[in-house]
């Protein structure tokens, strides 16, 4: 619970003439007459120094609660301002208190249960965009729809009125002031607020009849940018929100928060043949944005289908011969599997083996399982087959998503979808799995995506 601002200033005021106190009299000498100072009522404390005395972390809430009431729009830095005052001032007028800039107990957690409400209204958590790292927070309920591909993510309104774009570069040499005037230069962009700090760079203004704000950064070659669009009617909701996420984004987190490092213009993972007529179930994620999918050995593929809330994708290739498809019949492993796949050539000498290793499984939050510990890279849409040689579900390598601060995530977890939830995703697209094979070595195929 956030410590509450202290509310209540002390004023005392010293009152009387002077004071005599007198000695007791001692045989053969004059009574001493002492003369007492005055005591004069200390300075009144002014708001500025009442925030002052608070902590860095209570201010910090604090500012983070009036942006989200729309009260305060500057920067959530923690540090005391004016505007952080006046913008005290504001939300007292509008709960019909006394403007006095400094909160009383019961306004404090009537502030901190309002900002609470706004976050819950617009779904807000913090994520870890899955290809950078960079950490964002999302107004979930406001973009509820979200595309990945090789230069970042998207998230969307249904009606597109609200889009949020974390998007990645390379850039030669880059500098805070030649990227600020990159960002200007999209048809119908009006720029009407603008900062460029050493490290980073602000952009807002109008795009057409949206209202737009950008915030970017880079390092070494790499420049990360977040831009979110708006249309103007919605503005008395988002812009509250445009203010939290610009505090709480983090183009490159150190630590455990990292998360993987940029995809390549090539990517490799695994495919599973699961029909003699080419289908192939793989990770999704691994296929998103491919300008040509490849089946080594076998020819090109088209991606026909995807499931985004399991990550699997389903891929056709055409003409192939020798195919082996593995049977998808069997149980559901409880303790440990085996992951058969194909590492990323660079680990195995530009070689195309196909391996295996044991994994624990993990009961996780949703329906799939974690696997402990992750198989390599490449190895993403991999058959997991239990102690019985059984098809157990597919292995997906995917980064940490968060919902909140943590400060132990790793940056990539390997999770298995259940064989249950394969079938279920091939019989919805019309796929009969006739595969008899139970050598799934046999049936595992590399996936080679070519990006831009």
């Amino acid at each position: 619970m956030r410590s509450m601002l202290a509310a209540t200033l002390m004023f005392t005021a010293a009152t009387g003439a002077n004071a005599q106190m007198t000695t007791s009299p001692v045989a053969g000498t004059k009574p001493k007459t002492v003369q007492t100072v005055p005591v004069q009522p200390p300075a009144m404390q002014t708001p500025s120094a009442t925030a002052d005395a608070m902590a860095k972390a209570e201010r910090l809430a604090l500012q983070s609660d009036l942006a989200w009431v729309g009260q305060y729009n500057g920067a959530i830095t923690g540090d005391v301002s004016e505007r952080m005052v006046n913008a005290i001032k504001e939300y007292q007028k509008a709960k019909g208190g006394k403007p006095t800039g400094v909160l009383n107990p019961q306004e404090r957690t009537a502030l901190a249960d309002a900002a609470r409400k706004k976050q819950e209204s617009v779904g807000w958590k913090i994520v870890t965009e899955p290809t950078s790292g960079a950490r964002l927070g999302i107004p979930g309920k406001l973009v509820p729809q979200q595309a990945s591909d090789a230069n970042g993510s998207k998230w969307t309104s249904p009606t597109g009125t609200v889009q949020v774009v974390l998007s990645r570069r390379k850039e030669t040499n880059p500098t805070s002031a030649k990227l600020a005037d990159l960002e200007k230069e999209p048809s119908g962009r009006k720029v009407e607020y603008t900062v460029v700090k050493p490290d980073f760079f602000v952009l807002s203004g109008l795009q057409g009849l949206k209202k737009f704000y950008v915030r970017g950064s880079f390092k070494g070659d790499e420049v990360r940018t977040m831009t979110i669009l708006y249309d103007q009617a919605t503005e008395n909701t988002v812009e509250p929100v445009v203010i939290a996420m610009s505090s709480a984004f983090n183009a490159f987190p150190s630590g455990p928060l990292a998360g993987p490092p940029p995809r390549r213009n090539v990517e490799y993972g695994t495919g599973i043949v699961v029909s003699e007529d080419g289908a192939i179930v793989t990770d999704r994620l691994v296929t998103d944005g491919c300008l040509a999918i490849t089946i080594a050995g076998h020819g090109s593929a088209d991606r026909l289908a995807e499931d985004k809330e399991r990550d699997l994708a389903l891929l056709h290739v055409y003409g192939a011969r020798d195919l082996k498809p593995l049977s998808l019949a069997g149980g559901a492993a409880k303790t440990n599997v085996d992951v058969v796949g194909i590492a990323d050539p660079q680990s195995q000498g530009g070689a195309a083996a196909v391996s295996s290793l044991k994994a624990a499984l993990t009961p996780a939050m949703s329906s799939n399982s974690t696997l402990s510990p992750p198989p390599a890279v490449g190895f993403s849409g991999s058959p997991a087959v239990d102690a019985d040689g059984k098809f157990a579900g597919v292995a997906l390598l995917k980064p940490a998503m968060v919902a909140g601060p943590a400060t132990s995530i790793p940056a990539s977890q390997a999770l298995m979808v259940s064989a249950e939830a394969v079938r279920g995703f091939l019989k919805a697209n019309g796929v009969a799995a006739n595969g008899t094979s139970t050598d799934a070595k046999a049936a595992v195929v590399r996936v080679i995506c070519v990006r831009k």
